[in-house]
């Protein structure tokens, strides 16, 4: 389930696309992508489902994030992770640990922090889906197929607002069955913020766990 941590970010991060499978597609992605990349940081919250029938998942979560470049703060079931542009720092308040780790583009199809902006240039097929009217607002959903076999996603449903030019909802649909839908509660931009958003400050933890990854 961690792999779906960052699913969030889709609901804003995309860069643009170096292949075009469908054009039309492919130009709504280009909108949304100058239009996140105009803004200075993000704030948003956002609410989720897992749902898998065979397994007999089905569980809500919510949170909320912050992002400015490649930089963010995110909370996720009680977790909250930090990325300063070199490492990741999860903070787990219940068990008082925080795992340091590296973050790296790689070539997989995982959608990661690493590769948030990115992720969808390669190995994607991009179709044109289904428009619907979500609280009086027209939301398009653009489709994104994996084109290797090995990929753990089925597919990724991205809904964008027409008129915002803002994602509103991502669903994320695994070979294993597992749905997960990620929708947009609340976004605010441009806001004045601290300079400790993005930074982690060991001192702030006294005698809890530390430990970095490999």
């Amino acid at each position: 389930m961690k792999n779906y941590l960052f699913s969030v970010f889709m609901l804003f991060a995309f860069a643009k696309a170096a292949t075009a499978q469908d054009p039309q597609a492919n130009q709504l992605l280009d909108e949304v992508a100058q239009k996140i990349k105009s803004y200075n940081n993000l704030s948003f919250t956002y609410k989720g489902n897992f749902r898998n029938p065979k397994s007999g998942t089905d569980m809500d979560v919510q949170g909320d994030a912050l992002m400015a470049g490649q930089k963010y703060q995110v909370n996720f079931l009680g977790t909250t992770y930090i990325f300063d542009g070199k490492k990741q720092y999860a903070v787990n308040s219940e068990d008082q640990e925080v795992s340091i780790s590296k973050v790296s583009a790689d070539d997989n199809q995982l959608i990661t922090p690493s590769n948030i902006l990115t992720f969808y240039e390669k190995g994607y097929a991009k179709k044109w889906d289904i428009i619907q009217n979500e609280g009086g607002r027209k939301i398009q959903f653009i489709k994104l197929i994996p084109i290797k076999s090995s990929s753990e996603y089925k597919s990724v449903l991205l809904g964008i607002d027409v008129n915002t030019k803002h994602i509103k909802k991502a669903i994320i649909t695994e070979n294993s069955g597992t749905v997960a839908t990620f929708t947009l509660k609340s976004l605010k931009t441009n806001q004045p913020l601290p300079k400790s958003s993005f930074t982690f400050d060991a001192a702030q933890y006294p005698n809890w766990v530390i430990q970095e990854m490999n």
